[in-house]
């Protein structure tokens, strides 16, 4: 066998593992039933723990959420949400007023800075069919310097996130989806302005990749010392650099060589997570990440105390009713995406 460039793999369960800049990575994938016309589904909730429901019965949970699934109002501190939609749809609500409801390839990016409250809620809009939900939550380290910013978030639609496509020599494809990062020749989107993915030197990638049945690919190299993470989620038969690796695993790869993938006989998607380590003390509890243990405390009392500027919302689950993809912003600016 030729482990030019697996290092190690992991077996994938409900939170991926990570590797320094990120922090986080789950893959969200409810197969949700028909709505109730409240944006709940249509549907008992009879035997699930209410307000903690990750279990996963019937292909489906309602996380946090009691009527509507999601996630309702929670504080963060220290670092950036990269939230990737496949499917389905997303309502935003924060502390400063902001909102939006975005999906269906959209992404947003939030930056926590100092504090924010927000909620991500996920309305059951369809009333006559199932309402999938596929997304990414994806947790990105700041450094010392920026844990302290003005929050903030940006909106990259989905009509404007740049997607490439490489066909190999027997015309087979892959299609290279770029939430952040060059590695594959594209100008990203810029991230929020404080972002550790905000430097080029940085080289912080986000990629999706949907692989045809038996395509080749070569995935390029960058600089030594990245942490490279190719999560294989769906799909079985890859090979990389010779070796047939199974599916639903995490593969570390050396960053600084190429890997010659060949798909399997079934399509393929992978989601790649590529970076320069920020190298410094992570001290996590729950919602804040910080670099010392006094600053997880002071993030606490500062949470108290302000509330990260209270809650303007009449509940902590809000849905924007008879909205379509929009966001508006806490200096009141609103935007829509070029495809309504």
């Amino acid at each position: 066998m030729n482990h030019k460039s697996i290092l190690y793999a992991q077996k994938l369960d409900f939170q991926w593992p990570t590797l320094d800049p990120f922090l986080f990575c789950v893959h969200h994938e409810d197969f949700y039933p028909k709505g109730n016309g409240k944006f709940g589904p249509d549907a008992s909730l009879q035997g699930r723990q209410i307000g903690q429901d990750f279990a996963g019965k019937d292909g489906w949970r309602m996380y946090h959420g009691e009527t509507i699934p999601g996630f309702p109002g929670h504080p963060h501190r220290g670092f950036e949400t990269v939230t990737v939609v496949q499917r389905g749809l997303v309502d935003h609500a924060d502390s400063q007023g902001a909102a939006g409801r975005y999906g269906d390839g959209d992404v947003q990016w939030m930056t926590a800075g100092s504090g924010i409250q927000h909620s991500e809620m996920f309305p059951l809009v369809e009333e006559s069919s199932e309402n999938t939900l596929e997304l990414f939550q994806i947790w990105l380290n700041l450094p010392a310097k920026n844990k302290f910013v003005d929050p903030h978030f940006k909106m990259f639609w989905n009509e404007d996130i740049p997607v490439k496509v490489v066909s190999d020599t027997a015309g087979k494809k892959v299609k290279i989806k770029t939430v952040a990062g060059s590695l594959f020749g594209e100008k990203p989107l810029d991230p929020p302005p404080d972002s550790w993915a905000g430097d080029p030197k940085n080289e912080v990638g986000i990629y999706i990749l949907d692989l045809d049945p038996g395509v080749s690919f070569v995935l390029p190299g960058s600089s030594e010392g990245n942490n490279r993470n190719l999560y294989y989620f769906r799909g079985e038969g890859l090979v990389i650099d010779e070796v047939v690796v199974p599916g639903k695993h995490m593969y570390n790869l050396k960053s600084d060589v190429s890997s010659v993938l060949k798909n399997g006989s079934e399509s393929a998607r992978i989601l790649i997570l590529e970076g320069k380590p920020i190298a410094e003390p992570v001290i996590q509890y729950g919602p804040f990440v910080m670099n010392k243990q006094e600053e997880i405390q002071q993030a606490f009392d500062d949470y108290r105390k302000t509330q990260f500027g209270g809650w303007p919302w009449d509940s902590y689950d809000p849905v924007h009713v008879g909205k379509g993809r929009f966001a508006r912003h806490a200096d009141g600016k609103e935007e829509i995406p070029t495809k309504f």
